[in-house]
């Protein structure tokens, strides 16, 4: 029997696994949004004080269009980030979203944590495309994006904030098609 505190794997792929973000980890995600190179990934400012991060936990558990993914190793279970997906439900898309721990990024788990939920998001969610927002300047966060599947949809001029300076926001999107499989989830269920 399981630990009520072991995490609930959804999707296993080669090196990491989706499962359902726990509340007991929640001050440790807040942890990784809170250091300053996860604030420039995201063209921040500030880290968010622990009451908004909780309040805003708390209604995301509610929002049935809200769909978070806690990434996982599959060797030993270790979470080393989020995903997240914000579903227009009328239009079937969702814009995508990253958090990888500190201590976990340049292991290559961007890319097959983009995968895994580009994966869960056509083949279970049907959604018709995914989208992201990403800083120009984050080279490694372009690359991993691309290789998951995604390809350049067009710029925010100026939108974003790198290093105290104006840089552009790149937008990025991906249709069932362009995903480079194979898929775990089709494998899983036979199909």
């Amino acid at each position: 029997m399981s630990s009520p505190h072991a995490p609930h794997v959804l999707l296993t792929g080669e090196r990491l696994a989706l499962g359902m973000p726990r509340p007991e980890a929640l001050a440790e995600y807040h942890a990784w949004e809170s250091d300053p190179t996860t604030i420039l990934g995201y063209g921040g400012r500030f880290p968010q004080p622990w009451e908004a991060r909780l309040a805003t936990w708390e209604r995301r558990r509610a929002d049935r269009d809200h769909v978070q993914f806690e990434v996982l190793r599959v060797k030993d279970r270790q979470s080393v980030g989020l995903t997240w997906l914000q579903i227009n439900s009328i239009a079937a898309t969702a814009e995508f979203a990253i958090l990888i721990a500190p201590a976990m990024r340049g292991k290559r788990y961007a890319e097959e944590s983009t995968r895994l939920t580009l994966d869960w998001a056509f083949h279970l969610g049907a959604l018709r495309s995914v989208w992201l927002r990403v800083l120009e300047p984050n080279r490694a966060g372009l690359a991993a994006y691309e290789k998951a599947g995604f390809r350049f949809a067009g710029r925010l001029r100026r939108s974003g904030h790198w290093l105290g300076q104006c840089v552009d926001e790149l937008l990025m999107d991906a249709l069932p098609e362009d995903f480079p499989g194979p898929s775990a989830l089709c494998s899983i269920l036979g199909k």
